[in-house]
């Protein structure tokens, strides 16, 4: 993710960031202040931020102090200025107890704040480290805009003030939050990471007046959908302020594309990556004891092929094995200039191109525009969102905050760098959940009733997607190696083969499933949909052309020169055809995705089956819902048969229903 996220604790941990983070990752010496240690290590101060300042005495921009940060996230909450108010109070004639009691910001907490790391995605780094001044002063203010725009969000739809007994009652701060920005440069490797540690205090103010603590596991929960918005705002701001844009990349075969700027060639990414590849040396051994571990009775302790789960946990351990010790930091304008010579010699890439880098994606940029055009459809992308992560969550229930997490992926694939209007992911996630999904939550208690932890799942069933393969029965043979393919026997591993000369067998990943499964309801909609009003069909199409792969387009009319004839009687619902010639020069905005004739045959087989399975969930809602709900409309297919229409996005309960 391109946002992490860990807690700050009074005590050692503030310690930590007092004495590194907030000197870019250095050392910082003992008794030094702290303005003259960061400019020692050639990093910026911290700045403040959040509408919350304003309470506090604070402006946005102003420098951070040391003595701000020890008061806000070091003595378990007080006030920025809580050494003044101190003096205040005491000077005024106050007890020493009521005086600390003034500078105090509600309860003392353990738990200060969060550290948000904010980081752009490689090709921006790279354009920022490589490039000249102007491109990379343009970069940063584009960053900082994105970290803004996140913050805002975090203040307006995630954050909460628990109060009351068990934390009952729940309120937004209306006031905003608090937070200190410190940047970063560079990587433990040494190679160019533009990033940002955003320390967000826990502390916010309520209507009354009084303090309260923010709720951080909420703030936990909503990482991946901030995640997905800053990845999606900072590839809009740096496309528009450069004349960029981004596509579709796949780093990890399986897993979903992640979108780059365009015309940056791979290879750099590859220069930065030396941790990536340490990473993945290390993930081969830990993968190979996983599945060769026995136990006393020489049982396979673990299932011989390796889960996504598995896979995931030993990933973090393998990067915290191979994790190097900090480096001393140097100047930006000194890293720079040993950035662009190592890349020359190192990365394999020609020198012209490194020089001119920012031409070359402003060349790639205006390929893509002119042969990509950017339509949203908001009914056919909520089935892509709504079926990626149906699939994609175990036991197919998920809550808001997935679907907005995966409309803003989904956004940024369809735009390609450019802006979006606001409120735009918002409508996708209405869509998918007013059309696609069925309420099933159960509250036990106040919390359940709330609309980000409503529980959802979709209303048609994907049981006739391949499913995943159940792992063979083990081998007792310590002296077998895995598989290749966990359907077949084990074979002997020579005992002359290292480790990591075979290798391990993975289950399939989910994504592959979830790609799947949004084509399978897409083709299926297209289907339905070929008998709909003109306008509606319409966008259906348009939204095909930008977000589909092309081999679930329709094919071209045999005699297009009289596609703008008049319809006849009875056709009333034909597509505009010279619109839809128009849109088909834009051919599709999802390389990524690949779909083989293998799968696009096995979409006609379940077709039919999943239009079924969509008519009979339909009903059973229908049926248990109140005499207010808004009943799907149905289409007469002209064989007679139902078919499922998915409808205009209605309302339903969440916060983009106005509650």
């Amino acid at each position: 993710m391109a946002v992490d996220i860990k807690v700050i604790r009074a005590g050692q941990m503030y310690r930590y960031y007092l004495r590194e983070t907030v000197v870019g990752d250095g050392r910082r010496p003992a008794r030094t202040p702290l303005c003259a240690a960061q400019e020692q290590a050639g990093v910026p101060a911290g700045r403040w931020m959040g509408r919350g300042l304003a309470v506090l005495g604070l402006a946005p921009g102003e420098e951070v102090t040391e003595a701000q940060l020890r008061n806000l996230f070091g003595e378990r909450g007080r006030h920025p200025y809580a050494d003044r108010i101190e003096a205040d109070r005491l000077a005024k004639g106050d007890s020493p107890k009521k005086a600390f009691k003034a500078g105090a910001l509600g309860h003392r907490v353990m738990v200060t704040g969060v550290d948000f790391v904010f980081r752009p995605q490689p090709t921006i780094y790279l354009l920022w480290a490589l490039g000249d001044e102007e491109t990379r002063l343009v970069i940063e203010a584009g960053h900082e805009r994105a970290i803004e725009r996140v913050l805002e969000w975090i203040e307006d739809e995630v954050a909460v003030i628990r109060y009351g007994k068990d934390g009952i009652y729940r309120v937004r701060p209306p006031g905003g939050l608090v937070a200190a920005r410190f940047r970063h440069y560079e990587a433990r490797s040494g190679r160019p990471l533009l990033h940002d540690h955003l320390l967000l205090s826990v502390k916010g103010q309520r209507l009354d007046g009084k303090w309260g603590s923010i709720h951080t596991l909420a703030l936990h929960e909503n990482t991946v959908a901030a995640s997905a918005l800053y990845n999606e705002l900072v590839a809009a701001e740096v496309c528009g302020a450069l004349g960029l844009a981004t596509e579709p990349r796949i780093v990890t075969p399986g897993r979903r594309p992640v979108m780059e700027i365009a015309g940056v060639p791979h290879e750099l990414i590859r220069w930065t990556s030396r941790r990536s590849d340490q990473i993945a040396a290390c993930l081969a051994e830990l993968e190979h004891e996983y599945v060769t571990a026995v136990d006393d009775d020489g049982e396979l302790k673990f299932l011989p092929v390796v889960s996504e789960r598995a896979r995931a946990k030993m990933n973090q351990i393998a990067a915290r094995k191979t994790r190097p010790p900090k480096q001393k930091t140097q100047p930006l304008a000194q890293l720079r200039d040993w950035w662009k010579v190592s890349a020359i010699l190192t990365s394999k890439v020609a020198a012209d191109v490194i020089n001119s880098l920012l031409e070359h994606a402003r060349a790639a940029a205006a390929a893509i525009r002119a042969r990509v055009a950017a339509v949203v459809d908001v009914a056919l992308a909520a089935v892509d969102v709504a079926a990626t992560v149906f699939v994609m969550n175990e036991g197919g229930r998920f809550h808001r905050r997935h679907l907005l997490a995966e409309a803003r992926r989904h956004l940024g694939l369809v735009l390609r760098g450019r802006r979006r209007d606001p409120g735009l992911d918002h409508q996708v996630v209405a869509a998918a959940i007013s059309t696609h999904c069925l309420d099933i939550t159960e509250p036990k208690t106040v919390r359940g009733l709330e609309a980000g932890y409503r529980l959802y799942t979709a209303r048609w069933s994907l049981s006739d997607l391949p499913a995943r393969r159940p792992p063979p029965t083990p081998a007792p043979d310590p002296d077998r190696q895995p598989p290749a393919d966990p359907g077949e026997p084990a074979e002997y591993r020579p005992p002359s083969q290292d480790t990591g000369e075979w290798e391990i067998p993975r289950i399939p990943l989910q994504y592959e499933r979830a790609v799947l499964a949004g084509a399978v309801v897409r083709e299926k909609l297209r289907t339905a949909t070929a008998t709909a009003v003109r306008g509606r069909a319409y966008d259906v199409v348009a939204h095909q052309q930008a977000a589909m792969p092309g081999q679930l387009l329709a094919p071209e009319l045999a005699d297009p020169e009289h596609d703008d004839q008049e319809s006849k009687a009875g056709r009333g619902e034909a597509i505009d055809m010279t619109a839809l010639r128009a849109l088909r020069k834009s051919r599709t905005d999802v390389e990524a995705l690949d779909l083989t004739a293998d799968r696009l045959r096995h979409l006609q087989e379940v077709a039919t089956k999943m239009a079924d399975d969509s008519r009979v969930r339909s009903d059973r809602h229908t049926a248990q819902a109140d005499a207010s709900t808004v009943h799907p409309t149905r289409l007469v297919r002209p064989e007679g048969q139902q078919a499922h229409h998915p409808q205009e996005p209605g309302p339903h309960r969440g916060p983009e229903a106005g509650h």
